[in-house]
């Protein structure tokens, strides 16, 4: 009996790929293809049948060169595969990409073929760090064609093909223990698998901010209060959350009224001492209290009172914990809204329970007129950004301090500057930006990029809006509508006259809001 077995070696295309220039110029701004790769899977008849499914970017038609001596190619459409009956042995399979343009670009991809079962299986399962309900695989073998994953969550889930090399991701839509399954597949009946339990926990942990739809916010209410999570009654550029909790002090309720909440684990005080909250009251001049205690002993515990100021709109209030002793394990959150007075049946709301050293946050909007923040800009390609007095106190923009951008002679047509918030923009629910402009010309396109701030290259999104304006200041508007928000970019990127080489020119930019 023949032994067939598959073995996929993936090439990263810029190591291994070669661009073929065509001379071609009709379509101009066409790039060669990009990305190019094959997922090759075998039938498991002994029959050596390899289904080729090519993949790429910017491609119009596959040429598929089998590498086993056939001398044509297959043709094969983006979307499409192509099968081919391989005998044992090792063969270079060549895929050129096209573009529609006549450029070309190509990877070759080892392809072995062996009746083997697959030895050596070596799976790697890991969290996703900033999601604690989804995990990665990755799967090493020898003799092995590809691999598939069932990962537990559903007894008829199909499993989810990848080859050696690739990464892949799941999301569970519950906490639980789920037994994950990996099986190499050999090029004929012979498999090997690998299982491991993964347990998927989710605790509520600092900060708070309500918005996880995985989550369990459970709340203990006593004295004839009540909280629960509702949606944001007052969207605006004070809190642009989707969720937050509402504590309702009923009519009758104790003095004393109040909810907690219990945290995954204990709160680190190490280097954060103060405890900030967003919070929004009917009335203004009421004491908030936050008390915290130790989840084993409630005899252990301490509290901070704070006077709110404003009504019927979103506060910051901070909570000066200062001296705390950490090694108090505080887990447990106690909140009590107008302590002191029995209820009256009113509602209050807060939000983004969050650790803070007290000092000013730099967040949207960026308006640059505080006294206290430090506005530090980036610089790349030939460009400074500094703050300064307004030149233009006119029309739509009258305040004292503005960003300027002085783009160098010769400064190059991406430079520009970014600045780093003090945590992710919320796009929970405003998606698009404001940003007021001064430009000495009409036409310049001002390009506004958004990055995650540990991963930049990888996890970011840009908008364009073009001046209509010379020497006066307007109002443009990037429509982030769609945004991912788990993405959490925190890195605001501006680029003015994007695309052109720096001439010396000054612009200004002021009021970086979420809008909708």
């Amino acid at each position: 009996m023949k032994n067939i077995k598959l073995v996929l070696s993936l090439f990263v295309l810029t190591i291994f790929g070669c661009t073929i220039d065509e001379s071609s110029t009709d379509l101009e701004g066409v790039n060669a293809p990009r990305n190019i790769s094959a997922l090759m899977t075998i039938k498991q008849d002994n029959s050596g049948k390899v289904t080729i499914i090519p993949k790429g970017e910017g491609v119009t038609q596959y040429e598929i060169y089998f590498g086993d001596g056939t001398t044509a190619p297959a043709f094969v459409s983006p979307g499409s595969s192509v099968d081919h009956v391989y005998t044992e042995g090792v063969f270079p399979v060549r895929i050129v990409a096209m573009a529609i343009d006549g450029q070309k670009t190509e990877v070759t991809q080892s392809l072995t073929v062996s009746f083997l079962a697959p030895t050596n299986l070596n799976v790697t399962i890991s969290p996703v760090v900033g999601n604690n309900m989804a995990i990665t695989a990755q799967a090493t073998a020898n003799l092995e064609t590809f691999f598939q994953v069932y990962w537990g969550e559903d007894p008829n889930q199909v499993p989810q093909d990848f080859m050696e090399g690739q990464t892949v991701t799941h999301t569970y839509a519950s906490v639980g223990t789920f037994t994950v399954k990996v099986v190499a597949l050999s090029g004929g009946a012979a498999t090997t698998e690998y299982q491991q339990n993964v347990t998927i926990s989710n605790p509520v942990l600092m900060p708070i901010n309500f918005e996880s739809a995985t989550l369990n916010y459970a709340f203990t209410n006593f004295g004839g209060a009540n909280t629960t999570v509702v949606n944001n009654p007052n969207v605006n550029g004070g809190n642009g959350s989707a969720k937050v909790a509402k504590l309702t002090k009923n009519t009758g309720s104790e003095v004393w009224a109040g909810s907690f909440i219990e945290l995954g684990s204990p709160i680190n005080f190490a280097t954060m001492q103060k405890i900030k909250i967003k919070a929004w009251s009917p009335q203004s001049g009421i004491t908030v209290k936050m008390k915290l205690e130790n989840l084993a002993n409630p005899n252990i515990n301490t509290e901070v009172d704070v006077t709110n100021t404003t009504a019927n709109a979103w506060e910051d209030l901070v909570f000066d914990f200062t001296g705390i002793n950490n090694a108090n394990n505080y887990q447990r959150v106690v909140l009590f809204f107008n302590f002191g007075n029995a209820g009256t049946g009113l509602n209050y709301y807060f939000d983004d329970v969050e650790l803070t050293t007290g000092a000013e946050s730099l967040v949207l909007p960026l308006t640059f007129q505080s006294t206290t923040l430090t506005y530090s800009f980036t610089n790349f390609g030939g460009v400074s950004t500094d703050v300064v007095t307004n030149p233009n106190v006119t029309g739509i923009n009258t305040t004292t301090k503005v960003g300027r951008t002085v783009k160098t002679s010769g400064a190059q047509t991406w430079g520009g500057s970014f600045i780093e918030l003090s945590s992710p923009i919320n796009f929970a629910t405003m998606q698009k930006i404001k940003m007021k402009v001064w430009s000495p010309q009409a036409g310049a396109v001002v390009k506004l990029k958004l990055e995650n701030l540990a991963n930049g290259t990888g996890i970011n999104t840009e908008l364009d809006a073009t001046t209509t304006v010379a020497n006066g200041w307007e109002e443009l508007t990037y429509n982030f509508t769609g945004i991912n928000n788990a993405n959490n970019y925190q890195r605001v990127v501006v680029f003015f006259d994007f695309g052109n080489a720096g001439n010396g020119a000054t612009y200004y930019f002021d009021d970086i809001k979420l809008s909708n």
